[in-house]
C-alpha cells in the first residue's frame, strides 16, 4: 500500500487546492502515472502514483486546501478493487458499531454523512459542506452529479440560493449568516487560489513600500522602421523567430538598469541588495491570472535569443506548464498593457522588486517635430518605483535612457 502525498514544491510554498482528479476510486493506476492536479499559489503541479496498484481511497476532494506532506490518497499494491464507499441506504439501516467488528472497513475520509434539515441522510464532501454553510443552502435539496449521489463542490455552486435553514442541532456555535444573493441578477465564482495569492501579494505590495510612478513618452517611428527593414532577414537568420518590440524594450532596459543600479536592487531587512544580474520577468496574461516568468542572464542574450525565451514561457504559462523555477529570481519586470489596448496604467511592482515598466499601445498622435506638427506612432510608459531607494532623479534618468535609446535604435544594438 502506498499513500499519495503532497510533495514540497518551493520553500515558499505550504499549501495547495485540489484542482482536479483524473482518477476515482477503483481505478487502476500505474508507477508515475499522474492522478491529480494540484493549484499553488503559483504553478500548477501533477502528483503521480510511486506505486502501481489500485487507487483505494481519495482523502482530499476537488477544492479542499491540503497542506505539503498531507496524505491524500492511498493506492493499494496488487489488481484487487478497491474496498467501495457504502451507501446512503446502507448506512440508514446499520445499527450502532459493534465492538465485535474490528475488520469493518472505514469510508472514506472526504466522503461525511451529515443529518440535514429534512431528516434525510446526505453524503457530500467538506468542500460542498463548507460552501452550503456560506450560501445558505440545504444539502438535501442540491440534484448532485455524482451517479453515487455525493454532493460535491460543483453541485452546491450550481444551485439556486435555498431559504434559510432552521436553526442547526448540533452543539455547535451559529455563524454569522451569508447574505442571500439574487442568482437570477448576480452571479457568484468562487476565487481561484492563484487569483486569491495575486490579489493578497499585490496588497501587500501597496502597503508594505513607497510606491510611485513617473510617465514618459516614446516616438516609435525609428524602431518600428527598424523592424519592418529586418523582420524578414531576422525571421530568415533565426530559424522563423520574429521580431518583436520586447526584445528591443528589454534590451533597452538592460542598458538603463547598468547606467542606474538602484532600479535594478531590492531591499532585504535594513540592507540594500545591488543585484549584478540581469533576469527580467515579463508579465503574461492567462485565463487564471496574470504570471511573470523570467528570462534569465538578459545582458548575455541576443535579440532573438531574447524573443525564443518570452515566446517559449508565454507559451508555457498558458499550457499550464510553468514550473516554480521560471518564476524565481527575477531584478526587474517588464509588463505590456497595450497589447490589450490600454493608453496609460500606473503598474504595481512585482514582490520585492524595486520597480516595474509598463509599456502602452502605440498611438498616431499630432506631436511637435522641431518647428512642424507631425503625425507619429507614439506609445506612453510609466516607470512604477519603491521610493524608500530610488530616487526622483534615477527613476526619471532610468525611464529617460529607455526612451532615447528606443528612439535611437542603433545605438540600442551598439549598447547591446
Amino acid at each position: 500500500m502506498a499513500e499519495i502525498i503532497v510533495p514540497e514544491l518551493a520553500e515558499s510554498i505550504t499549501e495547495g487546492t485540489i484542482a482536479q482528479w483524473v482518477k476515482k476510486p477503483g481505478d487502476k493506476v500505474e508507477k508515475g502515472e499522474f492522478i491529480v492536479e494540484l493549484e499553488t499559489d503559483k504553478v500548477n503541479a501533477e502528483i503521480i502514483s510511486e506505486e502501481a496498484g489500485i487507487l483505494k481511497e481519495i482523502l482530499a476532494e476537488e477544492g479542499d486546501t491540503v497542506l505539503v506532506g498531507a496524505v491524500i490518497a492511498i493506492v493499494e499494491a496488487g489488481d484487487a478493487a478497491a474496498t467501495p464507499a457504502p451507501t446512503p441506504a446502507a448506512e440508514e439501516a446499520t445499527p450502532a458499531p459493534a465492538v465485535e467488528a474490528p475488520k469493518a472497513a472505514p469510508a472514506p475520509a472526504p466522503v461525511v454523512v451529515e443529518e440535514s434539515s429534512s431528516t434525510e441522510r446526505v453524503i457530500a464532501s467538506p468542500a460542498a459542506r463548507k460552501l452550503a454553510r456560506e450560501k445558505g443552502i440545504d444539502l438535501a435539496s442540491v440534484s448532485p452529479v455524482d451517479p453515487q449521489g455525493r454532493v460535491r463542490v460543483q453541485d452546491v455552486a450550481a444551485h439556486g440560493t435555498a431559504p434559510a435553514a432552521p436553526a442547526a442541532k448540533s452543539a455547535e456555535a451559529p455563524k454569522a449568516a451569508t447574505p442571500a444573493v439574487d442568482e437570477s441578477r448576480v452571479t457568484v465564482e468562487k476565487m481561484s487560489r492563484r487569483r486569491q495569492t495575486i490579489a493578497t501579494r499585490l496588497l501587500d505590495v501597496k502597503q508594505s513600500t513607497a510606491m510611485l510612478t513617473t510617465f514618459n513618452e516614446i516616438d516609435m517611428t525609428n524602431v518600428m522602421a527598424l523592424r519592418s527593414r529586418k523582420k524578414d532577414q531576422f525571421q530568415e537568420k533565426h530559424d522563423g523567430t520574429r521580431l518583436g518590440f520586447m526584445s528591443f524594450f528589454t534590451k533597452a532596459v538592460v542598458a538603463a538598469l547598468k547606467k542606474y543600479p538602484y532600479v535594478n536592487a531590492q531591499i532585504v531587512g535594513n540592507e540594500i541588495h545591488l543585484n549584478n544580474f540581469y533576469d527580467v520577468g515579463v508579465a503574461v496574461s492567462t485565463d487564471d491570472g496574470l504570471v511573470v516568468p523570467v528570462v534569465r542572464d538578459c545582458d548575455r542574450k541576443n535579440f532573438a535569443e531574447i524573443e525564443d525565451a518570452i515566446g517559449g514561457l508565454a507559451k508555457k504559462a498558458r499550457d499550464k506548464k510553468l514550473q516554480i523555477a521560471d518564476l524565481q529570481g527575477g531584478s526587474f519586470t517588464i509588463t505590456n498593457g497595450g497589447v490589450f489596448g490600454s493608453l496609460m496604467s500606473t503598474p504595481i511592482m512585482n514582490g520585492t522588486q524595486a520597480a516595474i515598466l509598463g509599456m502602452h499601445t502605440i498611438q498616431k498622435r499630432p506631436i511637435a517635430v522641431g518647428d512642424e506638427v507631425q503625425i507619429r506612432p507614439m506609445m506612453y510608459v510609466a516607470l512604477s518605483y519603491d521610493h524608500r531607494i530610488i530616487d526622483g532623479k534615477d527613476s526619471v534618468g532610468f525611464l529617460k535612457t529607455v526612451k532615447e535609446l528606443l528612439e535611437n535604435p542603433e545605438d540600442l544594438l551598439l549598447e547591446s
